[in-house]
């Protein structure tokens, strides 16, 4: 989303009070149906300029400045309004708040635990900021294009991760009381040309479309976000983009025939800031809420508010849609009881937002005064930092190089390793400016408005450098890339037992990356220091997928993809390199060996495009993306496959996979007459199988395997175009030296299911369905099959 600039009016914030929500005892949210009964008795007592203004930020009063996004307050009501925050990756243009690992990361721990924990203290610290919704998680884009600009925000390119990621991260988030809005729904897989733009001539070019058929809508894309649903998301923020030729916050049939009636979505669709191009066609194709909405100055026009009064008063859009938009809006926020003391807004958010906006020297930030920011950290870093550990993914390990044990003397590289020499945020005028981000300083977060400002950062110098040093060894320095890359080492003496090399990519809103490489001369940077110090350990902080021309360097003893990992970046790292936490990450994307086998790329047309509609992109890969790519490509190999990962210890998979049946039988169809809940029929989330199989740990160490169950469709009995196997199931085992544990996973009816596009509904196929387990998406160890006659 792009941030509004900030309107003329300011309101002084000096005299508000807080409550810390650790000192209130949170209440059970209340079911959907009481809150959507206690939102329609609401709306029954408003005017109609209070219901347009639940349908359009800012209309009715000046709006509430620190917010990125505000509903006016209703105050003959009690209703104190709503204030909406960027990210989700912790609380955006704010102090005192922590920078959490991004997307990508989380994903990368493949563990439900540590999602759902840092879904709790990123609602917890939204709360006690006084801030009702995260404008979160996302699981939009998935990352067809391993280029695209937000894909670390999100949890990887397979539906299924990122639908355990997105439910684990919802479940959180609302257990302290703050609404969630998962975005950006639907398709919107790339930043180029993301909104329409304006020609010299005055034409308008379209933002990009992208056409989806509809198998390939529900298996892969719309699945993550069925799961936010049934986790009780407040809200589903449509995206800029078109899908299939019309603007998503435009689209009934994706926003009233799926979201609404098919997943039985109770909340509200909010647009993304500046998703709006018209009244009444948004607001009859389902769309609630429109954002920014009725700020001045902020160079987004407004179509709701006035306009859409004016298109009631007409009757062109009927008051009943209108009452159900406003009805919509407030059921969640009954629903989480934000209308008993709720937090009010931390003093400090509007001096904090209007200085990393604007500036000090800014007329708005001068008239604010500036106080104390509160402090809602709490004891957070702990689980950034555990969760940043979990996340980073062993790659490479020759001969033992990690963990580190008894050396003393190293060489730390690369222009990852100190501070950002930028402060503490990086905010860039435009993402396109500047693609490759800051040059000097450690990248733990990306850019845009899922970025932060940091309060802490640990650097992974500072964090190494105590480290080394309370061993009693030394650490020499080299950060400067274009020196590395040049070999010039002359200030290297002796040379080192260990030379740890860091390297980065940039990603960001607003642009996609120009390629998959890291950045700053990294390739040469390798090779340079791989020249000098025959055991080199490179360290990746980036947004995915990086390509990695010099893995197969034998003096590269050891790679770690370290992902973004939040403010605790250097503490994270350094507890990995010396053993104290057991690299426990895996892949959630395949990393190819060359950029072309990465997937469809980005489309960028000419500048000087005339064509209102030329930007437009069939997805005729279907679900062949990443993994399922190579598994249909006979011949091509990736790097580094979908759920890779190495670790300090071996594990063993039993050769018996189990799969017993836990229904009578595996009807083809869902059973409708067990009803429709938020997520879609009831019935598809029944379990109908459970499958179990054991691990071992063979090595000599304690740590964590991840095995994982894939689902094989028949493929004489299924459509055209499905995957040749999907990802089903994943635990993450504990084990110390020599146990074995049980992985059991439950399958549900959906899990075996694909989407028929001419019933329009999920069927369980005829036939054998295949079930394989394994340590990777290529590293498959036991099979069994389901019969369904």
């Amino acid at each position: 989303m792009h941030t509004a600039i900030a309107p003329s009016f300011v309101c002084v914030l000096t005299a508000l009070q807080y409550v810390s929500a650790i000192d209130v005892p949170l209440k059970a949210p209340l079911s959907w149906d009481e809150a959507s009964e206690k939102a329609r008795n609401f709306v029954s007592q408003l005017k109609l300029s209070e219901k347009i203004g639940l349908a359009t930020g800012s209309y009715g009063s000046p709006p509430f400045l620190p917010c990125v996004g505000t509903l006016a307050p209703i105050e003959r009501l009690n209703y104190s309004g709503l204030c909406m925050s960027d990210g989700p990756n912790g609380v955006n243009r704010a102090d005192g708040v922590s920078v959490f690992a991004s997307g990508i990361t989380v994903a990368a721990t493949w563990d439900r635990r540590l999602m759902h924990e840092r879904g709790l203290a990123l609602g917890e610290e939204f709360r006690m900021k006084g801030i009702h919704v995260l404008l979160g998680p996302s699981t939009g884009p998935m990352g067809r294009h391993p280029r695209g600009g937000r894909n670390w925000e999100g949890f990887g390119p397979d539906p299924y991760l990122a639908g355990v990621a997105m439910s684990e991260s919802v479940s959180g988030i609302v257990a302290n009381g703050v609404q969630t809005s998962s975005k950006h729904y639907i398709g919107n897989e790339q930043e180029t040309q993301r909104v329409p733009s304006t020609r010299d001539d005055g034409t308008v070019i379209e933002a990009i479309s992208a056409n989806i058929d509809d198998r390939t809508l529900h298996e892969l894309y719309l699945w993550p976000f069925a799961n936010a649903i049934r986790a009780g998301t407040s809200s589903v923020m449509c995206a800029y983009s078109r899908l299939n030729q019309t603007y998503s916050c435009a689209n009934s049939e994706i926003l009233k025939a799926i979201l609404k009636d098919e997943l039985a979505f109770p909340g509200y669709v909010v647009s993304d800031w500046g998703a709006t191009h018209s009244t009444v066609n948004f607001a009859e194709a389902g769309l609630d809420l429109e954002m920014p909405g009725n700020v001045t100055g902020s160079g987004i026009p407004c179509y709701f508010g006035d306009e859409l009064l004016e298109a009631v008063q007409a009757n062109n859009v009927s008051t009943k849609r209108l009452d159900d938009m406003a009805t919509r809006v407030m059921t969640p926020y009954f629903r989480l009881n934000q209308d008993m003391d709720f937090p009010a807004m931390d003093p400090a958010t509007g001096p904090t937002f209007l200085v990393t906006q604007f500036g000090h020297g800014s007329p708005l930030a001068r008239a604010y005064a500036e106080v104390p920011a509160l402090d809602v950290r709490a004891d957070h870093a702990r689980g950034i930092r555990e969760l940043g550990a979990a996340g980073t993914v062993l790659l490479k390990n020759v001969n033992g190089a990690l963990p580190l044990t008894n050396e003393t003397s190293f060489a730390l590289f690369g222009n990852g390793l100190p501070d950002p020499t930028i402060g503490s945020a990086f905010v860039p005028p435009r993402a396109e400016d500047v693609p490759e981000g800051f040059e000097m300083g450690a990248l733990d977060i990306g850019g845009g408005s899922g970025s932060m400002r940091h309060t802490n950062l640990v650097s992974p110098l500072e964090a190494i450098r105590n480290k080394v040093n309370a061993l009693g060894g030394r650490v020499q320095l080299l950060l400067d890339n274009n020196e590395i890359a040049a070999g010039r080492f002359s200030t290297i003496y002796p040379t080192p037992q260990v030379c740890l090399l860091f390297l980065k990519a940039y990603a960001s809103e607003g642009t996609d990356r120009p390629d998959l490489n890291l950045q700053w001369n990294a390739t040469m940077a390798v090779e340079s220091t791989a020249a000098l110090c025959p055991n080199t350990i490179v360290v990746t902080h980036g947004p995915g997928v990086v390509l990695m021309p010099w893995a197969n360097n034998e003096n590269v003893t050891a790679i770690l993809a370290a992902h973004y990992p939040g403010e605790e970046i250097g503490n994270s790292i350094t507890d990995v390199l010396w053993g104290t936490v057991e690299p426990s990450g895996r892949l959630p994307y395949s990393i190819p060996m060359e950029e072309s086998d990465a997937g469809p790329p980005i489309l960028i047309l000419p500048e000087n495009t005339t064509n209102p509609s030329a930007w437009t992109e069939d997805f005729v890969e279907g679900q062949m993306i990443d993994y399922r790519y190579f598994d249909a490509s006979p011949g091509q190999e990736p790097l580094y496959e979908f759920g890779f990962g190495l670790s300090y210890t071996e594990f063993e998979m039993g050769e018996s996979l189990n799969a017993r049946l836990v229904v009578d039988s595996l009807n083809r169809y869902a059973n409708k007459s067990m009803g429709i809940e938020p997520g879609g029929l009831v019935d598809l989330w029944t379990n109908v199988a459970v499958v179990t199989v054991n691990i071992t740990n063979s090595g000599h160490r304690a740590g964590a395997a991840v095995p994982q169950v894939y689902v094989s469709l028949p493929q004489d009995t299924t459509p055209q175009g499905t995957p040749v196997k999907v990802l089903r199931g994943f635990s993450k085992l504990y084990l110390q030296p020599g146990e074995t544990q049980q992985a059991k996973w439950e399958l549900m009816r959906r899990d075996l299911s694909y989407w028929d596009v001419e019933e329009r509904e999920w069927v369980i196929p005829r036939g054998s369905i295949y079930l394989s387990s394994g340590f990777s998406s290529a590293d498959l160890r036991a099979n069994t099959m389901i019969t369904n006659g």
